[in-house]
This record gives structure tokens, sequence and C-alpha cells, in this order.
């Protein structure tokens, strides 16, 4: 686990108030998030550091993402996600409604939006011996750009124009990235390379 692990390393402005997530959405979000949580690709470290998130697109550029530190939450509710309104990767900031702050994965789930309108949906997970199979294999980025920085979000945006629907994260020992035009999509080809484990 790197240092620091799952604390949220940009400015932030959050206000805390609910937002308007629809049902449907967030059952959806939170069955894949419930798979992901039972393979023990969400969860928590032994020191109780969450890890692992996800999102989906809202409008534009927004979009809705699992709170900070819920990584080890069996199921979560509607108060455990937060809505990014707005981010800017130059100047390293995230601006949130939500009962939670957004995740401190957020500016990579943001470099991804930006960078492919077509995506729809990002997921994060841990998983050791995934990471170790196809670091360097599959897109992956720069060891020496870490977690929750602008950094890692610039070199993810890079590697969207491969359109491979993953990413290694080099620099984030045992952090995988999936994403696609759907949720079903993300999760499809996450668990694809994943069941070659």
């Amino acid at each position: 686990m790197v240092a620091n692990e799952g604390y949220i390393k940009f400015y932030l402005s959050w206000e805390k108030k609910a937002f308007d997530f629809k049902d449907h959405d967030f059952h959806q979000i939170n069955l894949c998030r419930d798979k992901l949580y039972k393979l023990d690709l969400i969860e928590a470290y032994l020191d109780g550091v969450g890890y692992g998130n996800l999102s989906i697109r809202y409008h534009n550029n927004e979009f809705i993402i699992s709170g900070s530190a819920t990584g080890n939450y069996n199921m979560l509710s509607k108060e455990q996600y937060a809505l990014v309104r707005e981010f800017d990767l130059d100047k390293n900031s995230v601006r949130c409604d939500g009962l939670i702050e957004a995740s401190s994965e957020s500016l990579s789930h943001a470099a991804i939006y930006k960078a492919n309108k077509s995506v729809n949906a990002v997921i994060h997970i841990h998983h050791k011996r995934m990471w170790e199979k196809y670091v360097n294999i599959l897109p992956t980025t720069p060891q020496n750009a870490e977690f929750g920085t602008p950094e890692i979000a610039y070199e993810i945006a890079k590697l969207i124009v491969r359109d491979s629907g993953i990413i290694i994260m080099e620099g984030h020992p045992e952090g995988i990235i999936s994403y696609g035009k759907s949720l079903i999509e993300a999760e499809t080809i996450l668990m694809n390379y994943y069941n070659k484990i």
C-alpha cells in the first residue's frame, strides 16, 4: 500500500447537501459495487484504509462517485456517494455536493470523463496479482505518477486515446481502472481480465 493511501490530495470545495440521485442510477451502481466488494476488489486494508471506488456520468462532465473512505463498507447508501460538479486538473481542484466528500480518486475519474465523452462509467479496484500480471502489458501509467495527483490524471487522459477500456497504474501499486460506455461494459472489461488470473 502506498503511503497516504485513501487521503484526498486535491483542493476540495464541498457543499454538504443531498443531490438528485435517481433510484435507478443508485441501484445500478450499488449492484456493481456489491459484486466487486464480494471479490475483495473494493474493500479496506488491515489498517482500516479503504480502497476502490466507482462512478457514473451524471450530466456532461459531472459525475456521481462513491465517497471518500467508503471501501470498508459492505453496502452503501445514497448518502455515501458524492456528485462532482466541477473539476480543474491544472488547479488540482474538485467541487462536489453530497453528504460525504468525493473519493480521493476523483481527479482520475474526471480525467477519463473529460478525455472521452463516450465514457459513462469508471471503476477503480485493487488486485495485487492482476496488477502484477498486466503492469506494462496493458496501458500503464508511469511509476512516478502518484495516485490522487494531477500527474496521474494527465497520464490517464493520455492512455484513453488507446481506448482499451482498462488502465494499470504503475505508481499506484495494485491500482487498476476500467471504463466504458456503461457500467456493465466497464465491469465486463474488468472481469474479463480478472477471470484470466
